[in-house]
């Protein structure tokens, strides 16, 4: 008896011993004051929250800790709080990182660190391409999934001449790119282009070049407020009316919550997660909408994912030291409400389906956030770039 309970007393002592700080501590770094407060915002702290409660608030019997700060969708400024939380606040890994400008500027910064992160709410597929590191995964969506999802399904339903309004900074050069070569590759052309800046509130000149073009389809390689902005001053020029067809190319459930059904309805859009999809999904949203008041989009079920996976990792791992820890992010299979049968490339792409849908009519609404009907499933593999082919140096 004595012999038994001495051997579990010092069993127990090196998995104690393997965290470092005695906690494992995650950092959400996202915009929570601007344009995609929305799109991941505070509710991604919730969704972080609601993984490591679900979790059980320890792991090897530490106690999980989280942090969050707002970027104002500057790389400068998200460097500066990620270098203090992980020289001095002793953080172990980041997550959301919503702007691409600011996943890729993070990314790089924890590769000097040697810390991991998990982008949630950045989009350009360079985190997993030409920007790839060791310890950087891609979780719940990118510009390739966006463009395969959205850009082909209206190219094959006639839509084959495009103009881009594209915001002017790395995501919204990779989204135009993307859905580019997607409306090309199935017969279509691009006519034109225009770029924004991030924020802006007057769409007017961009519109009307699109308006001129005589594009049958006007992608809008934007998010957040930007693009319900842009729709509704589109409605206002009368786009939509003279035969034009508007392409939400990043357009979740938050933001057509925000515009409204009466003004999204037609709206064709791509996301990797629909809270009203299939019974878990929905106790999942029906549990977050208690905390938030809203329903989750596919950031909010990602970071929930993202937090859910690393803490797995760090348990199977017996550490947290990174390079560990890593190794288990990429070897372990997820299987959660977001992800059914996911897997983590060498690149550090999570692969999943994603899913191709339709913004209801206003009639066709049975309760409030029952806003999509879903076209089509995508399969991960076509969803999502091959890793062989996405440019990441790491990948052999």
């Amino acid at each position: 008896m004595h012999k038994i309970l001495l051997t579990t007393a010092v069993m127990a002592v090196p998995a104690m011993a393997e965290v470092s700080d005695g906690k494992v501590k995650i950092g959400i770094l996202n915009d929570q004051s601007g344009v995609y407060a929305d799109f991941g915002g505070k509710n991604s702290v919730e969704a972080a929250k609601m993984a490591i409660e679900d979790f059980g608030g320890k792991v090897l019997d530490a106690p999980i800790e989280l942090v969050s700060a707002d970027h104002q969708n500057k790389p400068d400024i998200a460097s500066n709080i990620a270098r203090q939380w992980y020289d001095t606040d002793q953080v172990d890994t980041i997550m959301d990182l919503t702007t691409s400008s600011v996943g890729l500027a993070v990314q790089a910064l924890s590769l000097d660190k040697k810390k991991i992160t998990i982008n949630t709410g950045a989009a350009t597929t360079d985190l997993t391409g030409k920007a790839c590191t060791p310890y950087g995964f891609h979780w719940a969506y990118d510009t390739h999934m966006l463009a395969v999802g959205t850009g082909g399904a209206l190219v094959k339903e006639g839509g084959d001449s495009w103009f881009f309004l594209t915001a002017d900074y790395a995501f919204g050069y990779s989204l135009e790119e993307q859905t580019s070569n997607v409306v090309k590759e199935h017969g279509g052309t691009v006519v034109g282009t225009v770029r924004h800046p991030l924020a802006t509130t007057d769409f007017s000149s961009f519109l009307l070049q699109a308006q001129s073009s005589g594009a049958k389809v006007i992608g809008l390689a934007n998010a957040g407020l930007d693009t319900q902005n842009a729709i509704k001053q589109a409605a206002e020029f009368g786009i939509t009316a003279g035969g034009q067809k508007l392409a939400a190319l990043l357009f979740s459930i938050a933001e057509v919550h925000g515009l409204g059904v009466e003004a999204a309805q037609g709206l064709t859009l791509t996301e990797s997660f629909y809270w009203n999809r299939n019974p878990e999904s929905a106790a999942f949203g029906k549990r977050f909408f208690e905390r938030t008041g809203a329903m989750p989009n596919m950031v909010h079920a990602g970071t929930y994912s993202a937090v859910t996976q690393y803490l797995k990792a760090v348990q199977a791992a017996g550490t947290d030291e990174t390079e560990a820890v890593a190794k288990k992010l990429h070897e372990m299979p997820v299987d959660d409400v977001f992800a059914q049968g996911g897997k983590v490339g060498p690149n550090g792409r999570l692969i999943k389906d994603a899913y191709l849908m339709e913004v209801k009519a206003p009639a066709d609404v049975k309760e409030d956030w029952d806003y999509y009907k879903v076209l089509a499933t995508i399969p991960g593999d076509q969803a999502f770039l091959d890793p062989a082919k996405s440019g990441c140096p790491l990948v052999k």
